[in-house]
């Protein structure tokens, strides 16, 4: 998947482990270079994978992995918002640290990388966001305030966007997990998480990444959250 001007490039926030590290491998799978975002990510020996370390929550960080991308492969195709915190308590406990920690990751983030990303973008692009299946189907047994906010952002943001960026043939998608195999999901809850899935397991990073793909090659969809959530969007 290359032409004259190099190989497509994506960005991927929140790289170094688990789903985001999944998704920079089916990337490179599918002949992209990647420009890979965490906290603390280290360099990649893969020439073709640019790692860029900060959080993107502070506005400078979001314009220097765009201003690398452009500097070292000279063009931006998609953007994947994956970089995410998630805090599960009761409403009346969250405290505004805590409050304050999610919208800035999970809303500034998206914010501060997806519109120098998307300005930058010629000839098309894709921006798709990991949001989550609890923002749109609460389970009382995961008190999801704070996901339901900010990742339903995402969803209606996504949605908005599309709309918006169609005619510059740039699109917007998201995918939505259900319960999967990371660090955010720490083991002595799985048990949980495993009884709540209709499909009776948790997925694995490799089926959001498969998911993400997927939407990169669709290139008749856009607006789209795609759940891949075990059936936990149907019900449970």
């Amino acid at each position: 998947m290359s032409n004259e001007r190099g190989p497509k490039v994506a960005v991927v926030t929140g790289a170094s482990q688990g789903i985001g590290a999944a998704i920079v491998e089916a990337y490179r799978k599918l002949g992209f270079a990647v420009v890979a975002n965490s906290r603390s990510i280290t360099p990649s020996a893969d020439p073709l994978v640019l790692t860029v370390p900060g959080d993107v929550s502070d506005a400078a960080v979001g314009r220097r992995i765009v201003e690398l991308a452009l500097e070292r492969f000279g063009r931006i195709d998609t953007v994947v918002n994956n970089a995410g915190v998630l805090v599960s308590k009761p409403f009346t406990e969250n405290t505004a640290d805590e409050y304050a920690r999610v919208v800035a990751t999970n809303l500034d983030g998206f914010f501060n990388v997806t519109r120098p990303a998307v300005a930058a973008m010629t000839g098309g692009g894709h921006v798709v966001s990991i949001t989550a299946t609890i923002a749109d189907n609460a389970d009382r047994h995961f008190p999801s305030f704070l996901a339901s906010l900010t990742k339903g952002g995402l969803n209606a943001a996504t949605k908005a966007l599309a709309i918006e960026h169609a005619a510059r043939g740039v699109r917007f998608n998201a995918v939505s997990p259900g319960f999967i195999k990371t660090p955010l999901n720490p083991p002595e809850i799985r048990d949980l998480m495993t009884s709540q899935s209709p499909l009776g397991h948790m997925g694995e990073a490799s089926d959001i990444a498969d998911a993400v793909a997927y939407l990169e090659t669709a290139t008749y969809v856009t607006g789209e959250i795609l759940h891949v959530d075990g059936g936990r969007g149907a019900g449970h």
